[in-house]
């Protein structure tokens, strides 16, 4: 009988691309594939040929964007993690039937703080510029 050792959890696509916008929105610059597989805390090491295929995705997806550096391409996030944050919110109240009710839903979940810092930020875009 052959004695099989543990395999370490398979990540899903959405796991692996929301890792590898991590390292890029946590990058300098932009990274190469070899850049970002070294950066990547899946707990296993990704085969650089997943690594770029995530990465191709995401620039048909239009999260990221590359540019050639030497032999390589070198990828960058379109937009950074908190306009990322926001763009996917507004989709999400589209696609949330009555938003009215949607954004009340959202306020009561927040805390008494986030909540002031919203009323702040509302408060200071009423005023004439």
């Amino acid at each position: 009988m052959v004695k099989r050792t543990a395999r370490p959890a398979r990540l899903g696509m959405g796991e692996l691309e929301a890792h590898v916008m991590d390292v890029l929105w946590d990058a300098e610059g932009s990274l190469t594939p070899a850049e970002v597989n070294a950066q990547l805390a899946t707990g296993r090491q990704l085969a650089y040929t997943t690594v770029m295929t995530i990465l191709v995705r995401l620039c048909d997806k239009g999260e990221a964007t590359r540019e050639r550096r030497g032999r390589a391409w070198a990828y960058r996030p379109m937009l950074d993690r908190e306009e990322h944050a926001a763009e996917r919110m507004k989709a999400l109240l589209r696609a949330g039937g009555d938003r009215s009710i949607a954004l009340a839903r959202f306020v009561d979940t927040m805390s008494p703080k986030e909540r002031a810092q919203l009323s702040r930020l509302l408060n200071a875009r009423k005023r004439p510029r």
